[in-house]
């Protein structure tokens, strides 16, 4: 079995989208623990209706974050580490033991880096009147959204378009890339 961990901050869409794939049989994996630093976030719920064990970043501190994740998914068999709206910066600790990659809504390097996640990246995107946007799955590095390429979806931006309309459309096509992405992990189609 392919072992999945997902970081998540909010409000866990992109996590629910992993664990229906599953579900439905379309994912041949499993995720062993969703990690977050917000103990509000509505993924822990979503992973705890599913059975699916929590772990809530104590840390503040980034060293001391980065040591505490590593101590706690030591006690894990990872395959990949899936950052699914997830605001922190990783450490250096994960970044050599894991594959990490990340979901960012937006066709990256438009629009990433500190700061740039959710509506922000959105409202940026309809203020700049681009006539695209979308979503990138990258692979995770020492800097907010600057690891390599893995896969872009590009959807159209209308003018009538709203930051709200346009993160709709972008989270949809996210949600059916990341799962071809993950099924190439799978797969080892990607490594």
């Amino acid at each position: 079995m392919y072992h999945l961990v997902v970081f998540a901050s909010g409000n866990g869409s992109t996590l629910q989208s992993i664990i229906d794939s599953i579900n439905h049989h379309e994912l041949e994996a499993q995720i062993s623990l969703v990690v977050s630093n917000n103990p509000n976030a509505y993924a822990l719920k979503r992973a705890e209706a599913n059975h699916i064990e929590t772990y809530i970043i104590q840390n503040k501190n980034f060293t001391q974050r980065d040591l505490e994740l590593s101590d706690v998914l030591s006690k894990y068999s990872i395959d990949l580490i899936v950052l699914a709206g997830y605001l922190k910066m990783i450490g250096p600790n994960l970044l050599e033991k894991y594959t990490i990659i990340n979901t960012h809504p937006s066709l990256l390097p438009k629009y990433g880096g500190k700061g740039m996640h959710g509506m922000h990246v959105h409202e940026a995107v309809i203020n700049a009147q681009e006539k695209y946007s979308g979503a990138t799955i990258h692979f995770v590095n020492q800097e907010y959204d600057k690891g390599n390429i893995i896969s872009q979806t590009k959807v159209e931006v209308l003018p009538s378009d709203t930051a709200e309309t346009l993160s709709q459309k972008v989270q949809t096509a996210e949600k059916i890339q990341l799962i071809e992405v993950l099924n190439r992990f799978v797969h080892h189609e990607i490594s």
